[in-house]
């Protein structure tokens, strides 16, 4: 999928629109760590590969960004144990 995400920082979550549909990653930042804690698909995009193409990028967003990631959201531990070389980013203390 090659739709890019946009960061809203109003609303502290990642975005993706996809058929006039928006898909979202919320997050908290604090110091030099990033928790995600809600990855949300709308029903329609359900299986279309949005919310691990969001996953991907807002990873690499942390990455690029010098951050530790604390995986809060179910989605993100889960995609994190199908992708184990994401793991580099974790923050200490945390293990999926």
């Amino acid at each position: 999928m090659d739709i890019k995400i946009s960061e809203n920082k109003d609303r502290k979550r990642f975005e993706m629109v996809v058929e006039g549909k928006t898909a979202l990653i919320e997050y908290i930042r604090a110091e030099n760590k990033m928790y995600l804690t809600h990855t949300e698909v709308p029903k329609e995009l359900e299986g279309k590969g949005v919310a691990s193409s969001m996953a991907k990028q807002v990873l690499q967003q942390i990455k690029d960004e010098g951050l530790f990631l604390v995986p809060l959201c179910p989605f993100i531990a889960a995609y994190l144990k199908r992708h184990p070389e994401w793991k580099e980013i974790l923050a200490k203390g945390y293990n999926v």
